[in-house]
């Protein structure tokens, strides 16, 4: 069944559902991570792919920017495509002054400064938050979750790349879903930082909400390419490349939750 914004068939997608914003970052998943991928959707350039992953079907498709584009792909894929859980592979700010370059975050929870969902329950002030079994399996798979040892160090060996995401650090708390990209907002964000938001980024609250409204599972797991609290960001490149470990976690958590 083809919608306005997905033109896969019945059956093109698979249950489970990788989700980064940008369409280059989905080819690439596709072709570097999945087996026997195919191209299932190309609507305006936002593209989608299913294959397999240890024998497991998964599709990949790419969400574009903001909680309006993400609202619109996630409700298609839950209400029309048969999709139960999705999992968003992004970037984000950070706003902890804890975190580096590299570093993976678990959004546990997703605040936001969108009226999207203000008005969904009148009287509530609604809670975005995901899976409690996709961010569980996550953090296990991670090594951060309760009676877990964090996984040993991978070799030093290699690419440039490759050594980066083996020291990066995987965190589990909040991040702030904002409307806006470009904001001088100095006294909010140390207010946030102050409460235990690690992070910013465009997408989480948006998915969460659509999620809860259409049955369906979701979480969010972030690279941090940039810095709030210091000047200190990935080039576009490594912002393409730098996010295998959160695709793997984001993987494990689909296999094991």
């Amino acid at each position: 069944m083809a919608t306005p914004h997905i033109t896969a068939e019945p059956g093109d997608l698979a249950p489970d559902v990788l989700m980064p914003g940008d369409p280059r970052r989905a080819t690439r998943i596709a072709e570097t991570v999945l087996s026997d991928a195919r191209l299932v959707t190309e609507v305006r350039g936002i593209v989608g792919y299913t294959g397999t992953f240890e024998d497991r079907p998964v599709s990949v498709m790419a969400s574009g920017m903001g909680m309006p584009s993400m609202t619109i792909y996630a409700t298609e894929l839950f209400r029309f495509f048969g999709v139960e859980r999705i999992i968003r592979i992004g970037t984000a700010g950070g706003m902890a002054p804890h975190l580096e370059l590299g570093d993976v975050v678990i959004a546990s929870a997703a605040h936001t400064d969108s009226a999207m969902t203000a008005g969904r329950i009148p009287g509530v002030h609604y809670s975005h938050a995901p899976s409690f079994a996709l961010a569980a399996a996550a953090a296990v798979a991670a090594g951060v979750g309760p009676g877990t040892t964090p996984p040993p160090p991978e070799p030093a060996s290699g690419s440039r790349r490759r050594r980066r995401v083996a020291r990066s650090t995987v965190h589990v708390g909040a991040v702030f879903s904002s409307d806006a990209f470009y904001a001088d907002r100095k006294a909010t964000d140390e207010r946030l930082v102050a409460h235990g938001t690690l992070a910013v980024e465009m997408e989480a609250a948006g998915l969460y909400a659509t999620a809860d409204a259409e049955g369906g599972q979701a979480l969010a797991i972030c690279t941090i390419s940039d810095l709030l609290f210091r000047e200190a960001s990935l080039p576009a490149a490594d912002r393409e490349l730098l996010f295998d470990r959160a695709v793997a976690l984001g993987l494990a958590a689909l296999a094991t939750a």
